[in-house]
């Protein structure tokens, strides 16, 4: 069983000229060959080229790191999507939405209706560190990050391949603990190549390469540089621990 990541928006904090905010597609295939495909936050602007790779109203799960619009603000568009759009009156079942407790109420503030939480289209599963739910082929452990809010990482699993999506965090024990047993990280350096940062927000490109090498984990997609950011230093920070490390592109696929 592959596990196959696209990325579908990679741009930290806002959308860019050239991608949507953070956005992952994972997909793989049960023991029956039906392609199961989960969501990895739904950030400002990436509803539209998520439709380059799905149909958004019948992925089979939504997994959302945070509530920062950069990583749920488009949970209102495929919510729109969902309602008006080609599939609305088909019956689909409601998506799995995973995520800290409340982040349903994002549908609400970005539509401007507080009482919308998107109940129609999803149904929300309140996370809670160490748990573990399964979606189809994938199984989905959550451990709390460290940000300013309540943040999960999460190492997705499916076969052999275990995918660490670090979602925005500072470098952390319980974030550090889901590494060791990844096969593959899916990881930000919101901070780039900067050296001195405020504690507690983001990684820079050295400690993801540090956290990646001390894990030994080779396959590390780096993710989460703000559009206006050189990727290119941050990466050879990274590198400089990590050296098989990746810049997250839109469009890239990769099999893991």
């Amino acid at each position: 069983m592959t596990l196959e990541l696209t990325i579908v928006g990679c741009a930290g904090s806002t959308a860019g000229p050239d991608s949507a905010a953070s956005c992952y597609l994972v997909s793989a295939a049960d023991d029956a060959g039906r392609t199961w495909r989960l969501v990895l936050d739904l950030g400002s602007g990436a509803v539209g080229p998520l439709q380059r790779h799905c149909d958004p109203a019948r992925v089979d799960g939504v997994v959302i790191s945070h509530g920062h619009p950069d990583h749920c603000a488009d949970l209102g568009a495929v919510d729109v999507l969902r309602r008006y759009g080609p599939a609305r009156d088909e019956g689909l079942p409601r998506i799995p939405l995973l995520g800290p407790a409340g982040i349903d109420r994002r549908i609400g503030d970005v539509s401007g209706n507080p009482s919308d939480r998107g109940a129609e289209t999803y149904d929300h599963w309140p996370v809670t560190a160490g748990e573990t739910v399964s979606i189809g082929p994938f199984t989905i452990e959550a451990a709390r990050a460290l940000h300013p809010v309540r943040a999960f990482a999460y190492l997705i699993a499916a076969g052999d391949s275990r995918l660490l999506f670090t979602g925005d965090t500072d470098r952390c024990d319980a974030v550090d603990a889901l590494a060791s047993r990844a096969t593959a990280i899916l990881g930000e350096a919101g901070w780039a190549h900067r050296e001195v940062n405020p504690p507690g927000v983001h990684m820079n490109g050295d400690q993801l390469g540090r956290m990646a090498a001390d894990a030994g984990v080779e396959r590390l997609i780096v993710t989460h540089i703000a559009s206006w950011v050189d990727p290119e230093p941050t990466l050879a920070q990274v590198r400089a621990h990590a050296p098989q490390a990746v810049l997250a592109r839109p469009g890239d696929v990769h099999a893991l």
